[in-house]
């Protein structure tokens, strides 16, 4: 056996660019695309593919070279996920709510050689490039081209330059042959991160691992043949997770909004007759506090899979009740997207629909092409004991990891060691071998030895009827070194007030639903809690505001003087943090 040898015949790179190839020829007639009043079919789709791949050439866009894009879920930004790759170029897809300086800042990092800008980015964008110019006269960066995504529907006639995408389109071979992939190890993407507890890094992804994360994903949540799928998530949020690829593998309709509007994605779904959809758990009360006027009947279950903080089990009990069949996965972005998916056992269906949600929050067990997860103790590196209760890091192994941090060896040495990527995250294992997440590593507070989740306090918060947002962190306590506090948005009630609610309701609430110890010292109201551009709470922003506040004990004056009760100051500090 050890005569045999490796060939053209047997061994081919993995890249997930064969899934369009083949979606071309054997899904060919087969919606591709819809967007608005446009229909594409696969077969139209790698012909367009082809002719962008032809034009970046003949743009001496040549092997390795940084392809940036600016756009939101339309058309152009979903056939970039194959054609870049086809001309040999790595695909760069910029976080659209971004400030310019951010915007400026990747495209310096990146050194991308091409920019796409949608139009309705294009002020965006002019002032991002406005601060690259100024870098580059000075000698520490050059322009990129720039390209403009004019709207295929409804074309507006704005430019930024003199190239725009669909001239490109018509310029480019339909028969091109793309660019072969030699080796897939090579990159075929770069993602920033969105910096929720650091600086924003960026990670690039293998063809090797975007083929076997978008295999694993389409695998792990069972899609079938012809999804229709609706493009909620943001394309550049890990490349969608991997499903701009999937859905080709699958020969899928891509349903692209520019908006994740409620009414934009009622409609998609009932239109279209969608059956899958991707989302951060925000866009759950986006659909749940729709207006009638915005709302459609969903005629036939949704899924949907969800990442980001755990939702909380009441969140998932609403979104069953409208028609969508929730599915919880784990992930970040040096993971490709989802690594554990939480896949459900038949015999689950029977229990209790509070159960139900309960297992739902879980993240559940990893994706079929990781090699390995665990949940470790950092100070003895042993697997903790699958008891739902000792908390560790969780760690992981496989293909779908990144190759690593663009030009940052220290921050690729620090995420890699012992033959693991640490994700920064913590959890526990349950006897059944599901994982759950419990906190980020720096989110859990330790108040007086013992350890408190945010999660499980954020989870009660949720249950309240009245709570539409919570995120709980840590605040200084002169006693027990931390103790939990609370940051609340509230949904209005019947006549369309708020106030209604007061910081004592909420934590004599929560005296009835949590052992003491985990009772906030504090609650605080906020119209809104402070998001990234991906739609995660920026806890960092809270602590900052939580550590202005001041806990002092005093002594009750009524007759059980046992009771400390709690002053917090700081008020006015909190106001001014609240406004930036």
């Amino acid at each position: 056996m050890d005569q045999l040898s490796k060939c053209e015949a047997n061994y081919v790179p993995l890249t997930p660019l064969t899934f369009l190839k083949r979606a071309g020829s054997v899904y060919a007639n087969r919606t591709s695309i819809i967007y608005e009043n446009i229909r594409f079919t696969w077969r139209q789709t790698y012909e367009r593919c082809c002719r962008l791949a032809s034009s970046l050439r003949s743009l001496n866009i040549l092997n390795n070279h940084v392809v940036s894009v600016l756009a939101p879920n339309v058309p152009a930004m979903y056939e970039m996920h194959f054609a870049v790759p086809m001309a040999g170029a790595v695909l760069n897809t910029i976080n659209s709510r971004l400030d310019a300086k951010n915007v400026a800042t990747i495209l310096r990092h990146s050194e991308a050689k091409a920019l796409f800008v949608d139009y309705q980015y294009v002020q965006l964008a002019s002032e991002a490039l406005r601060i690259l110019m100024a870098d580059s006269q000075q000698g520490q960066s050059s322009m990129p081209l720039v390209i403009v995504i004019d709207d295929v529907d409804s074309p507006t006639g704005v430019r930024l330059g003199e190239l725009e995408y669909e001239q490109l389109i018509q310029m480019g071979n339909p028969r091109f042959v793309p660019i072969e992939v030699q080796d897939e190890w090579d990159p075929i993407s770069l993602n920033y991160t969105s910096g929720t507890t650091s600086e924003p890094k960026g990670v690039v992804y293998s063809h090797r691992g975007a083929y076997l994360s978008t295999l694993a994903l389409v695998l792990g949540w069972e899609m079938g043949n012809e999804p229709v799928y609706l493009w909620s998530l943001p394309m550049f949020h890990c490349n969608g997770w991997t499903f701009t690829w999937g859905i080709a593998a699958r020969g899928g309709t891509n349903v692209c909004i520019r908006n994740t509007t409620a009414f934009d994605m009622y409609r998609s779904i009932a239109t279209h007759k969608v059956t899958h959809m991707c989302c951060a758990p925000i866009v759950f009360n986006i659909l749940l506090e729709a207006k009638l006027n915005e709302r459609r009947e969903i005629s036939s279950p949704v899924q949907i899979l969800t990442g980001g903080a755990p939702p909380p089990a009441p969140l998932l009990e609403k979104m069953e009740h409208l028609g969508f069949h929730v599915t919880h996965a784990y992930g970040l972005t040096e993971a490709t997207g989802p690594a554990l998916v939480c896949e459900w056992q038949a015999k689950w269906n029977h229990l209790p629909e509070e159960h139900k949600a309960k297992i739902k929050c879980r993240q559940g067990i990893s994706v079929l092409t990781l090699a390995d997860v665990d949940v470790k103790n950092m100070e003895t590196m042993e697997s903790v004991p699958h008891d739902g209760k000792t908390i560790g890091e969780i760690v992981l192994r496989g293909s779908s990891i990144m190759k690593g941090y663009l030009k940052d060896e220290v921050a690729t040495s620090k995420a890699f060691k012992n033959g693991w990527f640490f994700t920064g995250d913590v959890g526990v294992i349950h006897p059944d071998g599901y994982l759950e997440i419990k906190d980020r590593s720096k989110d859990v507070i330790i108040s007086g030895g013992e350890n408190i989740s945010s999660v499980e306090l954020e989870s009660v918060l949720y249950k309240h009827p009245r709570v539409l947002e919570a995120a709980v962190v840590a605040m200084p306590h002169p006693r027990w070194g931390e103790s939990p506090c609370a940051f609340i948005s509230l949904r209005e009630n019947e006549t369309g007030q708020k106030g209604d609610v007061k910081e004592a309701d909420i934590i004599s609430y929560c005296r009835k639903n949590l052992p003491h110890f985990m009772i906030p010292k504090k609650v605080k109201f906020l119209s809104q809690l402070p998001k990234t551009s991906t739609g995660k709470i920026q806890k960092f922003q809270l602590r900052a505001m939580a550590k202005t506040f001041q806990v002092t004990e005093k002594k009750s004056t009524q007759v059980n003087k046992e009771i400390p009760q709690y002053h917090v100051e700081g008020h006015e500090q909190f106001l001014a943090m609240s406004r930036l």
